[in-house]
């Protein structure tokens, strides 16, 4: 069955190691058990730091939910001190990647031909991107539509050139929201989100989905409904407690899209 909503966690440089360890093991129970992830309607990830990755996917052998890496390298190989490659990722048993964070953009000064040729190498390695894209500066929705297609097309535009094909995820994630007291409206996301879905969602080489990840936490998915594909968490779900009120959502929205269906 095809998912319905995706639901993504980042732990960005929250936790150490044992503390990954036991959030995994934790999360994985929640996630075996729950629901809203029997029928194969929920597409999971988490981004642990990278040296937490390989027993963040032990802890969760056997569930829904996948992991992946909170950036990567855009070469398969070669002498580049301390980065990790596409190749290894996915050698490792990872199926997503993060890329193009305001982060990275902020304090690591990465380019867009940086982030598109990152697109490039996880498309190249069977890896799903979730390309961080939005606006720097608060504006219009209609301006901040445009200015993340634009990302959009900027990061997956040179592999599709190439011919690459896969999914793709696209988290919107307007940068002025990024850990403000006060985060955009449910009504300002929705109708970027869905602005971007329209824009973004046909005629690519693969799956385009939108997602929101700006500040987002328990209670933004019940605004949202159905105005977007699904979120990508941040500390607010560094709380099992919290992460299970996001699953109880994604029940409530999926019994009533099945309701109107």
């Amino acid at each position: 069955m095809k998912p319905q909503l995706t639901l993504g966690v980042s732990l960005k440089m929250y936790f150490g190691y044992q503390q990954t360890l036991e959030w995994s093991r934790q999360i994985a129970e929640i996630v075996g058990h729950h629901p809203a992830t029997q029928q194969g309607q929920v597409e999971l990830f988490v981004f642990p730091s990278l040296p937490a990755i390989a027993p963040t996917l032990e802890a969760f052998r056997g569930t829904v939910m996948k992991v992946g890496a909170q950036n990567m390298f855009w070469e398969d190989a070669g002498a580049y001190t301390g980065e990790v490659s596409g190749a290894m990722l996915h050698e490792m048993g990872c199926g997503y990647v993060e890329i193009g964070h305001a982060e990275r953009r902020r304090y690591f000064a990465e380019t867009d031909k940086q982030i598109a040729d990152k697109t490039t190498a996880a498309l190249r390695n069977q890896l799903i991107p979730v390309i961080c894209i939005g606006e720097a500066e608060r504006c219009s929705a209609a301006q901040a539509i445009e200015q993340a297609v634009e990302q959009a097309h900027q990061a997956l535009g040179p592999a599709e050139k190439q011919g690459l094909s896969g999914d793709a995820i696209l988290a919107y994630e307007p940068q002025w929201a990024i850990g403000a007291k006060e985060p955009a409206s449910a009504d300002f996301i929705g109708e970027v989100c869905q602005g971007l879905a329209q824009r973004l969602v046909g005629g690519a080489s693969g799956e385009r989905r939108v997602i929101y990840g700006g500040s987002a936490g328990p209670g933004l998915l019940s605004q949202l409904g159905s105005r977007t594909g699904g979120l990508f968490l941040g500390r607010f779900s560094h709380q099992p407690a919290a992460y299970k009120a996001i699953l109880d959502e994604a029940l409530i929205f999926l019994n009533n899209q099945a309701d109107r269906s």
